[in-house]
């Protein structure tokens, strides 16, 4: 449901000049998806949304990168198929995953810049990512977790 309401967000930007999270959850509503402003705050921030401004001095959600998008995907789907197990030590994370595949996990966790991560360390099964404090490191799981699904 998620990814379909994302997918539906960059296809009502890309349509339609949305000025507000309001103006995005009114054609979310028109379109079947009913939604909280939380959600959609969320959405905007993992779509990675921004506004630009457009003439008559008004503004405009647009996505940045829509290649980024697809990018995103396949790490999303990396990081599916190869962990098998999570764990905090600290501020440490230590994530297991299939043999010979967490230096591939390692880069896609880079790359999806998730609030409070670091960095990581790769070995073959193995990943040590280190999060900004011991708090953080509960977060970065649980962001993790919702984005293998």
């Amino acid at each position: 449901m998620k990814a379909k309401r994302q997918e539906k967000i960059i296809e009502i930007i890309e349509q339609y000049n949305i000025e507000t999270q309001d103006e995005l959850a009114d054609k979310l509503a028109e379109a079947g998806f009913q939604t909280t402003q939380a959600t959609i705050s969320r959405d905007i921030r993992e779509l990675k949304l921004t506004k630009l401004a457009y003439p008559g001095g008004r503004q405009k959600y647009i996505a940045l990168k829509n290649r980024e998008l697809h990018i995103d995907k396949k790490y999303k789907r990396v990081l599916s198929d190869a962990i098998t197990g999570m764990e905090p030590a600290q501020n440490i994370i230590v994530i297991k995953t299939v043999s010979g595949m967490a230096m591939a996990c390692a880069a896609a966790i880079d790359s999806l810049a998730i609030e409070g991560v670091v960095g990581t360390i790769a070995g073959d099964d193995t990943i040590m990512c280190i999060a900004k404090d011991n708090a953080y490191a509960v977060s970065v799981i649980d962001s993790l977790k919702r984005e293998i699904g």
